[in-house]
């Protein structure tokens, strides 16, 4: 059973040989150990109560050992068996959480006077973490987080504003490897239970075949459209996205299925690509399951979830509305038409054979909203699902389903438990040492007080810190540097860190590192470079948006009224589509030149947060239409 299920995970790792594929024995006892896993985390998230930094390294500890269990160490290391190292490794993250958990209630008696063996575990856990992020998320976060973490000793030996008083050793260790400061803080304590519990959920719901379900569900809604599969990329990733939190993921998942499609009705491979990418992107931004950074900005800013899922609605909607109308304007320029009627699937019949899968993210979305914590919001959707997919014979879950549901969902949660215990080394160095308020303050003397220059030397910032990382590691980095700056110029906290989730986020489809838009290519086995370039236009709106958020905070429900927010949504809708117009080059017939400069300004003073720049950008965009649609109608005349 270990080895088939091992055979049917479709994970992008696997196929690419960075995850071991274990069989016979090592294979079912990695198979029994991630579905104990999983249950420990079912078990003390929703019935068990526990210390929360206890469970915190209890999560650490256990998503370590898999890692060692199911990560290679090399490209050369054996892809089907650990080595006696690996084990050795193994060993000793269990043994350091078994270790903790039994030392913690006296580190809090003795306000953290540590042993000489306490100082000996704090070693031990900072290497075996190291190496642990190493093999799951490469050099360049783990080597950003460790000159983090030395920052913190050579302080005094910084240059100028960099400078600081220094921490010894001993208390370095403690803050670290001891308290809720460091590795076992926030990071680790949302991905022990809201991240967690919710990447199970996406585990059950994908055995249920769910995607299959959404990419039909997008087939019917939109298929026989004007690029049609086009806009099938755009529903399937959107729903298919909000449940994984990956954007990658999501392009492995519903790319396979788009692509080609959209290759077969004539858009070319590097569009189609791009239009996965930006997609799959928009999924990770898209409520009510916003990806893991959005859990942290949560408990970051401790603030219920659905302060944040409500903040996103608006974005979101803006984001694949812009994306819907580029790839609908791009349609129509070269001339694509949808599917034929008998290529599709009927809307009647996917929603009656498979239409009760939607009701899992119901509940979510519903109970999240009545306030519930996400932690029980998750609880539930899990058990739906079990309930929900029993109904037809198609989605009913059997045993070996839930084995695979488990023990994936503790493999995919070992990457993002590791890179939110990684970032710890930076949470603590910049509370540590007041390095994020250093940065923030120089940026907006840098910026001269001007807001706009601001706010984009803060998207540089996240753009460089965020290149090859994962969007939650990029959204604690910009959140800890980037944010305070804008926080400073009189910006909505809310607002702050919105933008850097969003740019933390958009850092995977942005050049010159764009891992999504390299995995759409590799699907569309098209040039990478050429994906991400279009992807850049393409998600011109994931750009955009977080400055018009900034200077207009009332699109994320900040000092909401509908008084204010219509008048600011729809200028952005008519702001945004006038861009889609100057990028694609077409509105009822190619755009001339002289046509697409007005459409441009228009599209400046619509996104602007100026009422009256607004009305006057209305005035330039129906003019601008006007003109065009009777330069169409004369050539249609003369035609």
């Amino acid at each position: 059973m270990a080895l088939s299920a091992r055979k049917q995970q479709n994970g992008a790792e696997e196929k690419s040989g960075s995850t071991r594929i274990l069989s016979g024995r090592i294979g079912f006892f990695s198979v029994v150990f991630c579905v104990v896993v999983s249950l420990a985390h079912i078990w003390y998230n929703s019935f068990g109560l526990i210390d929360v930094v206890k469970k915190s390294m209890l999560h650490i500890a256990l998503m370590m050992a898999i890692v060692f269990l199911i990560k290679p160490s090399t490209s050369r290391s054996s892809k089907d068996r650990p080595s006696v190292v690996d084990w050795v490794l193994f060993a000793l993250s269990l043994g350091i959480g078994i270790y903790f958990l039994s030392i913690y209630n006296r580190l809090v008696e003795s306000f953290l006077q540590p042993t000489f063996f306490d100082n000996i575990y704090g070693v031990i856990f900072l290497i075996l973490l190291i190496e642990a992020s190493r093999r799951t998320v490469g050099i360049p976060l783990t080597l950003l987080s460790v000159l983090f973490l030395v920052y913190i000793y050579v302080g005094p030996y910084m240059p100028g504003v960099f400078a600081h008083q220094g921490f010894g050793l001993r208390r370095i260790f403690i803050r670290i490897t001891m308290t809720s400061e460091g590795i076992l803080g926030i990071g680790a304590m949302v991905s022990a239970s809201y991240i967690f519990m919710f990447i199970l959920f996406a585990s059950f719901l994908k055995v249920t075949k769910a995607s299959d379900f959404f990419n039909e569900l997008a087939l019917a809604l939109t298929g026989k459209t004007r690029g049609g599969p086009a806009k099938v990329a755009i529903f399937a990733s959107a729903l298919t996205g909000t449940i994984s939190g990956s954007s990658q993921a999501n392009v492995a998942t519903t790319g396979s299925f788009t692509i080609p499609l959209m290759k077969s009705i004539g858009y070319q491979p590097y569009f189609a690509g791009a239009v996965e990418a930006i997609a799959s992107t928009g999924g990770v931004l898209t409520p009510p399951i916003m990806g893991a950074a959005a859990f942290i900005m949560s408990s970051y800013l401790g603030v219920s979830y659905n302060v944040i899922m409500i903040a996103g609605i608006a974005p979101a909607i803006l984001y694949y509305f812009t994306l819907y109308h580029m790839v609908d304007l791009r349609a129509a320029k070269v001339g694509l038409v949808g599917l034929e009627k008998e290529q599709l699937p009927q809307l009647k019949q996917v929603l009656f054979e498979r239409g009760h899968m939607l009701l899992p993210l119901i509940f979510i979305i519903v109970f999240l909203i009545l306030g519930f914590s996400p932690l029980l919001s998750a609880f539930i959707g899990i058990i739906s699902v079990l309930v929900v997919s029993s109904l037809r014979k198609s989605t009913r879950l059997s045993l070996k389903d839930i084995i695979f549901a488990l023990d994936e969902g503790a493999r995919n949660g070992a990457t993002i438990a590791i890179i939110c215990g990684i970032i710890g080394f930076i949470i603590a160095s910049v509370g540590m040492t007041g390095v994020g308020q250093v940065i923030g303050t120089n940026v907006v003397k840098w910026a001269g007080g001007q807001l706009w220059l601001t706010a984009f030397l803060c998207m540089i910032t996240a753009i460089i810190l965020g290149m090859g990382l994962p969007g939650p590691a990029c959204y604690i980095i910009t959140a800890t540097i980037a944010a305070p700056a804008l926080v400073q110029m009189g910006v909505p906290m809310l607002a702050a860190h919105f933008f850097a989730f969003y740019f933390g986020t958009m850092s995977a489809v942005i050049p010159p590192v764009a891992l999504t838009s390299y995995t759409a290519a590799a699907i569309a086995k098209t040039d990478p470079n050429r994906v991400a370039i279009t992807g850049l236009f393409l998600g011109s709106a994931g750009i955009l948006l977080p400055y018009m958020y900034i200077y207009s905070p009332v699109l994320l429900g900040i000092d909401f009224s509908w008084v204010r927010f219509l008048p600011v949504f729809i200028t952005s809708l008519v702001g945004l589509y006038s861009i889609a117009i100057v990028i694609i080059g077409y509105l009822k017939c190619p755009l001339l030149l002289p046509e697409r400069i007005p459409f441009a300004i228009a599209a400046f003073l619509l996104v602007s947060p100026s009422h009256g720049l607004g009305i006057i950008g209305l005035l330039l965009f129906g003019s601008g239409c006007t003109f065009h649609l009777m330069r169409a109608r004369k050539q249609t005349i003369k035609g």
